[in-house]
């Protein structure tokens, strides 16, 4: 059940007009300064094709929803040397990507991150890295993402590098 309770917490010394203000601000950071761009590709998911038997997804049988490009702030992990077992693999991708995005931008784009969607991610002027996302930063009530523990303000979504067949954009 959803009901409309202000949250007077803080009241006091930080209300509503002064969290607008503070997302207002970070937000003109963010696209102003740092302008980091990433390319939403969310999977449509009434048209997904599956097989009949075992309703895995077919060859080519995800469907996209248009692009978006959304800003946030993002870190790309270093690529790691693992053991897998006794053999020493080689990672040759970069690690995961972590988007750290203001909710009010998703609310403004009208879109949201879901487990599973792709990212398209610029490494340089002509080309892109594509991830998937592993981890769709669903709770944003812990206090890393509250501000001053008022409210939520941002979500951290964490998107692993796919390969080169699975996805190129659309």
């Amino acid at each position: 059940m959803r009901s409309n309770v202000p949250i007077t917490r803080l009241g006091k010394f930080f209300g509503d007009r002064d969290f607008e203000l503070e997302i207002g601000l970070g937000q003109e950071w963010l696209i102003g300064d740092m302008n980091f761009t990433c390319v939403l590709y969310k999977i449509d998911r009434n048209k997904i094709k599956t097989d009949d038997v075992y309703g895995e997804v077919i060859e080519d049988g995800i469907k996209f929803l248009p692009p978006v490009e959304f800003n946030a702030q993002i870190t790309v992990a270093a690529p790691e040397n693992k053991m897998i077992g006794t053999t020493k693999m080689d990672q040759f991708e970069p690690g995961n990507i972590t988007i750290s995005v203001y909710l009010k931008t998703l609310e403004d784009l009208g879109i949201d991150i879901d487990f599973g969607d792709y990212v398209g991610y610029y490494d340089s002027e002509n080309f892109v890295r594509y991830y998937t996302v592993v981890n769709d930063g669903r709770v944003v009530s812990d206090t890393k993402h509250t501000y001053k523990g008022f409210k939520p303000f941002f979500k951290t979504i964490i998107a692993a590098p796919v390969g080169p067949n699975e996805f190129r954009g659309i």
